[in-house]
């Protein structure tokens, strides 16, 4: 999907001129499968949209364990700029697990055009409502649910996605070893 149809999906941005205007300050740019689109620990001061293909998004500690923190299958926003770095220093690692096709802007002109339009500013508004909201929804169901209602919780938030990406980043999203995911997606076929 090209950048200016999908900004024309959102009801703030359904002004013609205004989409392509604010379209055309983003740039594309292909990413293989395999390809960091962000490192931790590195310098990002960029805002992602997912045209094509897709990505995860994880953090790694110390000790080099890895765990998801994110799923995208385009066409999708990226977790927002602000969320996801500190002082233009990146928090997560983003990277492709298909070819991708990816448009960029940096935050900092985002804001500004935010500021000068409010169709913009609405549409950047509703991207961290939502962020917001995902984040919140993960955290509850973290805290509150087992091994087994966590599964079920994820086939409902993100369907399909068993089938799309690789079940390791699965497990640590929903903070499981991979083993405890292939045993509970055994159960769950088998039936209760």
């Amino acid at each position: 999907m090209d950048l200016r149809t999908f900004l024309l999906q959102s009801p703030d941005l359904s002004d013609i001129a205004c989409a392509e205007g604010f379209a055309a300050r983003w740039k594309q740019r292909p990413f293989d499968k395999g390809a960091q689109v962000s490192r931790q620990g590195q310098p990002e001061t960029d805002e992602y949209v997912v045209l094509a293909g897709c990505l995860v998004s994880s953090i790694c500690d110390d000790a080099g364990k890895e765990v998801c923190v994110g799923f995208y299958v385009g066409p999708c926003v990226v977790t927002p700029n602000i969320a996801r770095a500190r002082d233009g220093v990146s928090l997560v690692s983003i990277s492709a697990t298909t070819d991708a096709t990816i448009a960029k802007v940096d935050s900092h002109l985002l804001s500004d055009l935010m500021i000068a339009s409010r169709p913009i500013r609405d549409w950047g508004n509703a991207v961290l409502r939502g962020a917001l909201s995902e984040k919140a929804e993960k955290e509850w169901c973290l805290a509150a649910l087992g091994g087994a209602e966590r599964l079920t919780w994820f086939r409902r938030a993100f369907p399909g996605y068993e089938a799309i990406f690789p079940h390791t980043f699965i497990a640590t999203f929903l903070g499981m070893t991979p083993v405890t995911l292939s045993r509970l997606r055994a159960r769950k076929k088998q039936g209760p």
